[in-house]
């Protein structure tokens, strides 16, 4: 979109924050760079350029506004919308893979040379993936700076970089404040404001996302969900255990009007980004709403879904490979039985964590854990765990991959191929644990039963037909059909009423 000019000067005149994420503005006469809807009076067209990334934007002489916070705003939809190599890096990028294995790492997962990936993310946003991860690591930096006590050595390793100096001269580069000046500049403008109550070791962090969220279904569906003592819904948050490169976490989910409120408990600071940016996936923050409400719009027999309740995401998950188990113990069962299945799992092969202010007890175990299990002590069809087993396997042996750098059809094509697996297991992975924003199922039952009462097709084959229409966005579309029916899934979670004492 940035090389599109006069699109970019209108939506940066009308301060139109939809397009935050999606392009920078920099400013020629004061050297900064802003998000499109920054409050400050827009500069002339002609002082005007407009970037693709906050790293090419750096990477050009620029610094990040003090008033807008351009590294902050939601990340570019466009990365949730492709499955090419550019996006697929820019997931790995955002996931710390270049902090963790560096470009060679990332370019070996992608199945390209270093030079390739090196000219393609050049080619389309600017900037390389070093300068694109020395940005991630400015923006994680500034989190930490802003938001906690650490020290600053402990922030600067935190945050990925090599050594205090590299850490202290990016930041001056980025922000024009050393770290301290930073920190002092954070803690003046929240002076005034409400604290909220800081436990140790705890970080309290602000998501934010594109309006409109309906929160309804996103949070129903993962607390109806929930995998007993890996998942709780508890005082109007979602909570889940997360298993992580350097240790495990806990994060606690609150949705707000205009951000998502996160606390994390890390065991190993480093972290941070690899955890925030499962957060964001899980919770589909990066998606562009208005995009997609207005494309669904287009069917008339949708329209009124998407009118009623705006701003449904898709509820994803933060670790393919589990979802992918969950989706095997769901088949053809309850919700109520698939959480009992996966938490006899849980019990029998996850690792026990600690949990002060909940009820988590375990990590969900990894397909290495499960490799070992005993399928007769699993209490499931013996189809059924053949499948499972067939499934963890091939994840555990790596001849079935799935995550950030997987090719979606490739992946669809391997997970059909594997005994079990029929339409609606794939394109459920697919949609969930893939973020395939076009996956859909019509021989969900849901789904054929919505359509059903909306006039729609019903035949999973009529049904596909008619939501050719819909596409790039299926998969919001099947949001929008569930949202019909009356399952909990559909409805944030009621909280029980205390008793009231005489």
């Amino acid at each position: 979109m940035h090389t599109d000019t006069d699109r970019c000067v209108r939506a940066v005149r009308s301060k139109d924050a939809r397009f935050d994420g999606w392009f920078f503005t920099a400013v020629l006469t004061t050297g900064i760079y802003c998000r499109p809807s920054c409050p400050v009076v827009p500069p002339k067209p002609e002082n005007m350029t407009f970037h693709p990334s906050a790293a090419a934007c750096q990477q050009a002489g620029f610094r990040a506004c003090k008033r807008c916070r351009p590294d902050t705003s939601p990340g570019s939809p466009e990365w949730n919308t492709r499955a090419d190599t550019v996006a697929r890096a820019m997931r790995l990028i955002q996931d710390g893979v270049v902090d963790r294995e560096g470009v060679p790492g990332l370019a070996a997962r992608l199945g390209y040379s270093t030079r390739q990936i090196e000219r393609q993310l050049l080619a389309e946003l600017g900037a390389g993936p070093l300068a694109l991860a020395r940005a991630q690591r400015a923006q994680t930096a500034r989190l930490l700076i802003e938001t906690t006590a650490l020290p600053m050595a402990d922030v600067a390793f935190a945050a990925g970089f090599a050594s205090i100096r590299t850490f202290n001269d990016t930041v001056r580069e980025v922000f024009a404040l050393a770290p301290s000046a930073l920190r002092a500049r954070a803690a003046r403008s929240s002076a005034g404001a409400a604290k909220t109550p800081h436990t140790p070791g705890v970080l309290a962090l602000r998501l934010p996302y594109r309006a409109p969220l309906n929160p309804d279904n996103l949070f129903g569906h993962l607390a109806a969900t929930a995998v007993p003592g890996v998942e709780e819904w508890r005082d109007g948050a979602y909570r889940r255990t997360l298993t992580l490169p350097h240790g495990h976490g806990i994060v606690s989910l609150a949705p707000r009007p205009d951000h998502i409120a996160c606390r994390l408990a890390l065991t190993d600071p480093r972290d941070l980004t690899l955890a925030i940016s499962r957060c964001r996936r899980l919770l589909d923050l990066d998606a562009d709403p208005v995009a997609i409400d207005d494309q669904l719009r287009t069917d008339p027999l949708l329209a009124p879904l998407v009118d009623k309740a705006p701003g449904r995401r898709v509820p994803r998950t933060v670790d393919a490979a589990e979802f992918a188990v969950r989706a095997v113990l769901g088949q053809q069962v309850s919700t109520a039985a698939a959480r009992t299945h996966a938490a006899r799992l849980v019990t029998a092969h996850g690792t026990p964590v600690e949990d002060p202010e909940g009820g988590l007890t375990h990590l969900f175990p990894g397909p290495e854990a499960l490799a070992a299990l005993d399928p007769e002590a699993l209490a499931l069809p013996r189809s059924r765990r053949a499948t499972l087993t067939t499934l963890v396997g091939a994840l555990a042996d790596g001849s079935l991959r799935l995550g950030l750098d997987t090719d979606w059809d490739e992946a669809r094509a391997r997970l059909a191929a594997l005994p079990g697996f029929g339409p609606w297991t794939v394109e459920a992975i697919a949609m969930r644990a893939l973020g395939d924003p076009d996956a859909f199922l019509p021989t969900d039952l849901g789904v054929r039963r919505a359509a059903a009462g909306l006039g729609l097709p019903s035949t999973p084959a009529a049904l596909t037909a008619r939501a050719a229409a819909w596409r790039p966005w299926r998969a919001y579309a099947v949001q929008y059909l569930w949202a019909t029916d009356s399952h909990p899934i559909n409805h944030l979670p009621v909280e029980p009423v205390a008793p009231v004492e005489d």
